[in-house]
């Protein structure tokens, strides 16, 4: 179940959820609000995104993505997130 903060956080941000109904914008999975977050999001929205879910839990779901879901990433955006999560969450963790 999603959090409060986090909802409110989708909805502060839905302009980069634009091809989502609004009525339905807190509701886009994990994978997709990462996804969008870490592609187009400014370092401040990123940096609230990390305080609101946890970056261990952003690294969690973002290292699950494989196949298609790595290719709608700008390759520079994955290129520097892997290596920031690889620097700053085990994958053990």
């Amino acid at each position: 179940m999603r959090s409060e903060e986090l909802k409110n956080f989708i909805r502060e941000n839905g302009y980069l959820f634009w091809y989502t109904p609004e009525d339905k914008g807190e509701n886009v999975t994990d994978e997709l609000l990462v996804e969008t977050m870490l592609n187009y999001g400014s370092i401040d929205q990123i940096r609230r995104l990390f305080d609101i879910m946890e970056m261990k839990e952003v690294a969690r779901i973002f290292r699950n993505m494989t196949g298609r879901k790595k290719l709608n990433f700008i390759p520079e955006m994955w290129n520097f997130f892997d290596l920031l999560f690889n620097r700053n969450v085990p994958r053990n963790s």
